[in-house]
């Protein structure tokens, strides 16, 4: 945020000091400044744009993150930017000391954001809710940080050269907007895909504090006192060493919140071009529990139960040709196999790393029975949605939901009275489609169904969690146990549909 210096009265002096004394002609002194501004632009966009990935990560719901990260920072920017006026008679001197702390902070939020995720979420109490906390105070402190350099900076351009004040704030703006679109197309095509979250940030903070150092030491270096240059290159040498030793032990670090998170027994953790998925156990007579992005998604020691109660009460009555959505573990696809009469069966899931991990992991294919050397199965990648609206028309016997639960940002849509009029679609005459829609967000999935133009019959699987058989017309529910308890209809009112711009869940 842009505090723009108050007009002045004539005849009184301007705010500025003397013109700088520069090693360079003030053309080439004035350049410096705004591709200064450009880098530290671009690393700023990119600390904001790895809280919010990092904190989506970890807990699930983008959308909120999101707000969070930016409402706080640019709240921030507005406070940093007031009390940064308090600076500007030691412009060099403060915008120094500003980027040292800025790459220090920005640089290591992600492995702290990260660390007290993995070692303080079971502590219970204010820790339960720890990354939450820790997002909330790097998004105020790098705003704060972000919001001082603007003022600092127009402080520097005009000791170069003297200009008004509107002609100042648009070249630092430009320059500024600029970066920014090149941080922010960096952050996911350049950092994240080839050094990933961690070591990005470390690179981004080391990038700032160059930076911001060459120029204060480099181009405004006769402005400073020969002690404030001491101590600004000891803090940008303390600040550099301390993000190279993070780089060093970063994949140390990583293994051991790893082994914080999902335990000792991690066999397999991959970072595909979708999620992170993690395998444990499944070994030794140990059970195999499969984590995306952080979130068990496989229980060992309940999967057969859960998979069993997701196919089986679909499976009852015409099932020729079968489509699950999701389940790219290859579970779903065993019980659906067990049943002989299936012609095809067709997989669309959204991750081939996924797939592949299922085809050549032996303990997971194993437990899958080697679902995808079956001929009768046809493997699709890509988005359910997507390929939904591809679908010419019915085609599908049974289609069965086995997604992530609606509480992810992600995976909204897949919970959505559109989504479901395409699977509707999908269906034949006597088709079924089967649904798991958690606990929390049961009814709302029930409503939305019905909203579609499904019939819907509830049931209780495993560790009671809720289950929807639907179908175009009447569905009968399942009556053989352990599915025999009807989940009873709430006493309230039905709420709402959730519809693809008013999610409810």
């Amino acid at each position: 945020m842009i505090d723009p210096h108050a007009p002045a009265r004539p005849g009184s002096p301007p705010s500025w000091g003397a013109p700088a004394r520069l090693p360079v002609r003030p053309g080439t002194g004035r350049f410096l400044v705004l591709a200064c501004v450009f880098v530290c632009a671009a690393c700023g966009l990119v600390y904001e744009l790895e809280l919010v990935a990092l904190a989506s990560y970890l807990t699930g719901d983008t959308v909120t993150q999101a707000s969070v990260v930016l409402s706080v920072m640019v709240f921030a920017m507005g406070i940093g930017s007031l009390a940064a006026k308090r600076l500007r008679r030691y412009g060099a001197a403060g915008f120094g000391a500003v980027e040292a702390m800025l790459a220090l902070i920005g640089g290591c939020s992600a492995m702290a954001l990260y660390a007290v995720f993995a070692w303080t979420g079971a502590w219970g109490g204010l820790w339960a809710d720890g990354p939450r906390w820790i997002l909330v105070a790097f998004s105020l402190a790098i705003g704060l940080l972000i919001g001082a350099e603007v003022p600092l900076l127009m402080e520097l351009i005009q000791r170069i050269r003297r200009q008004d004040a509107g002609g100042a704030v648009a070249d630092l703006f430009a320059a500024d907007y600029v970066g920014a679109l090149a941080g922010g197309l960096a952050f996911p095509f350049l950092l994240l895909p080839c050094l990933g979250q961690l070591t990005g940030t470390l690179l981004t903070g080391a990038v700032n504090v160059v930076a911001g150092g060459a120029l204060v030491l480099g181009l405004f270096r006769r402005d400073l006192t020969r002690r404030a240059r001491r101590l600004l290159l000891a803090a940008g040498l303390a600040v550099l060493a301390a993000l190279a030793c993070a780089a060093v032990f970063v994949d140390d670090f990583e293994r051991a919140a790893r082994h914080a998170v999902y335990g000792g027994d991690v066999r397999v953790a991959v970072r595909t071009d979708v999620q992170e998925v993690v395998l444990t156990g499944g070994t030794h007579g140990r059970p195999l529990d499969l984590f995306l992005d952080g979130r068990l998604r496989v229980d060992g020691r309940d999967e057969r139960r859960y998979h069993a109660a997701l196919v089986d009460p679909a499976m009852r009555g015409p099932h020729a040709r079968v489509l699950i959505l999701g389940g790219g573990d290859g579970l779903a696809a065993r019980e659906v196999l067990r049943h002989a009469d299936v012609r095809r069966l067709d997989v669309l899931e959204r991750d081939p790393g996924l797939i592949r991990l299922a085809r050549e992991d032996p303990p997971l294919s194993r437990l899958n029975h080697h679902a995808y050397d079956d001929r009768r199965v046809h493997i699709t990648t890509g988005d359910a949605f997507a390929r939904l609206r591809e679908t010419p028309g019915a085609r599908y016997d049974v289609v069965i939901a086995d997604l992530p639960d609606p509480c992810l940002t992600d995976s909204t849509k897949f919970y959505s009275q559109e989504f479901y009029g395409l699977a509707r679609r999908s269906l034949t005459p006597g088709g079924r489609l089967v649904v798991h829609a958690g606990r929390h967000a049961f009814w709302t999935v029930d409503a939305t169904l019905r909203a579609a133009g499904f019939a819907t019959s509830p049931y209780r699987g495993p560790r009671e969690r809720g289950f929807l058989l639907a179908a175009p017309g009447p569905v009968a529910p399942p009556l053989t146990p352990p599915y025999a308890h009807r989940t009873p209809r709430p006493p309230h009112e039905d709420p709402p549909p959730s519809t693809l711009v008013h999610p409810r869940y």
